[in-house]
Parts: C-alpha cells; sequence; structure tokens
C-alpha cells in the first residue's frame, strides 16, 4: 500500500489539474470572505455598518469564513478531485497497465484514497493559512484587537473542514468508479451539490413534509449544519441550522463509509476495461 501511496501522491503533485483546484480553492476564499467584505466596509453608508462587515473579516471568525464555502463550491471541486484523480485512469487506460504489474487491487485503492486524504488535508490548510495571513492583514491595517482562535478549536475547525471536503471527494470517487470516467462524474456530482440538494432543502422541504425530514439526511444539509456549529452564518450559502454539530459529523462520517465501501466493492468486482 505504501508503494502505490507514494505513486498517487507523485501523480497528484505532477497532476495541474489538483494545483488549478487548490488555486481556485485559495482565491474563491479570499475573494468572497475577505476582499468582498473589505470593499464592502470601505463604502459603506453608516459607521455602525461598516463596523459589522469589519468584524467578519477579523482573525477571530477565520473558522467560519474558511470553511463557511465548503458545503456548497469547495465541495463542488473536492469532488472534481476525486473524480479527476479516479477517472483519468479509465480514459489513460492506465489503471491496467498498473495491476499488469501485480499489485492488488485494494491496495493500489487504499493508496489512493490515503493520497487524497492528504491532498484534501493539505487544501484546507492552506485555505486557512492564508485566511490567517488576510485577516490579519486587515486587522493590523486598521489597527483592529487580533484575537485568534484556540489551538483546539481551530484543531476542531480543520478536522470538521477536512471532513466535509473528504465526503465530497469520496463522492467523486465512487461515481468515478461507478462510470469508468471522470465527465459524467464531475457533471452529477455538481448538479447534485448545486442543483439538487437546494430544490429539496428550498422548495420540497417547504411543501411536503416528508422532504423536510428528509433533508436532514442529505450531505450538503449535514456539512452545512456542521460549518453553523463552528460559527458560520446563516446567510452563507450552504449553511444551516438543520440538525446538530454532533449529528451532521456522525452522518457525514457515515457518508463516507458509504462512499468508500461502494467504490471498494466496484473496483473489486468488476472488470476495469
Amino acid at each position: 500500500m505504501l508503494a502505490s501511496f507514494s505513486a498517487e501522491m507523485l501523480k497528484l503533485y505532477k497532476r495541474p489539474t489538483t494545483w488549478v483546484l487548490l488555486l481556485v480553492s485559495l482565491v474563491l476564499s479570499q475573494v468572497f470572505n475577505y476582499l468582498v467584505p473589505y470593499a464592502g466596509y470601505l463604502s459603506a453608508d453608516s459607521e455602525r455598518a461598516a463596523e459589522q462587515i469589519l468584524t467578519s473579516t477579523m482573525p477571530e471568525n477565520l473558522i467560519p469564513n474558511s470553511i463557511g464555502g465548503f458545503p456548497l463550491f469547495a465541495g463542488a471541486l473536492a469532488l472534481t478531485l476525486g473524480a479527476v484523480s479516479v477517472g483519468s485512469e479509465y480514459g489513460w487506460g492506465t489503471l491496467k497497465t498498473v495491476l499488469i504489474q501485480r499489485p492488488r487491487r485494494m491496495s493500489i485503492y487504499a493508496g489512493e484514497l490515503l493520497a487524497l486524504a492528504v491532498a484534501v488535508l493539505a487544501i484546507v490548510i492552506s485555505i486557512f493559512t492564508f485566511g490567517a495571513f488576510t485577516s490579519y492583514a486587515i486587522a493590523t491595517s486598521q489597527s483592529e484587537s487580533i484575537d485568534w482562535p484556540s489551538l483546539a478549536e481551530l484543531t476542531r475547525g480543520v478536522a470538521s473542514g477536512w471532513l466535509i471536503l473528504m465526503v465530497w471527494c469520496l463522492l467523486g470517487v465512487m461515481l468515478a468508479f461507478l462510470f469508468r470516467g471522470m465527465a459524467l462524474p464531475i457533471g452529477l456530482g455538481v448538479v447534485w451539490i448545486l442543483g439538487v440538494e437546494n430544490l429539496i432543502v428550498n422548495v420540497a422541504a417547504v411543501l411536503l413534509d416528508f422532504a423536510e425530514t428528509l433533508q436532514k439526511g442529505l450531505p450538503g444539509v449535514n456539512a452545512g449544519s456542521l460549518v453553523s456549529t463552528l460559527g458560520g452564518g446563516s446567510d452563507t450559502p450552504g449553511v444551516n441550522s438543520a440538525v446538530d454539530g454532533t449529528q451532521a459529523a456522525l452522518v457525514l462520517v457515515a457518508y463516507a463509509v458509504v462512499f468508500v465501501l461502494i467504490a471498494g466493492f466496484v473496483l473489486h468486482r468488476r472488470d476495469v476495461t
């Protein structure tokens, strides 16, 4: 498995898509969590509104700012990473070549999952790091007090962000194995994240009682609820308080396990051609 992990890490490092997705994640996080609010602060009509906007960019809000976009936008990028990592192997025909070298399928699979877990963690830490730098710069430029979250809070925030993105990444992996490619899994996954769940939550759940109950089991809703328990505001797209933090974390872990088992079963039982 270690050899497969090393090979997968090298592929992720060499693949331009990985760096593009990381760059897009960082740009979106910086622009919408700090630059746009700061511009709003500079052009605010009243002192009270300006103060509220400025407070939202301070270091004390590093955690909700960093993971606020994970249920939707960053989640779609994580799904893309998972789908590309697996689906490209079918497109290039490299999975057959690797299996000819006699490594066990499950060893390859475990190595790939471990490499993706490390890559997702690196993305989460990068978003937190850049957010910390930007919030510190804003606070310093405005002579505001700097209050960082505690180490325990930061650890919980990073772990929660990693769990959310890993669930979406594993969904991409599962779909890529099911459909033996990457285009269709990315399309279906993004439509689910950005479209279907929003329709269930904002339309069906309002009109139908069973849909209101159903939404509490959706991965996006639970991801948004987990962000909410860490300080995310309900005005952020995808963030909600439908369930408590403990349930949200358990449901996300359950989804991760299911996605891993289904993808592993498909890889183990089905011909790769």
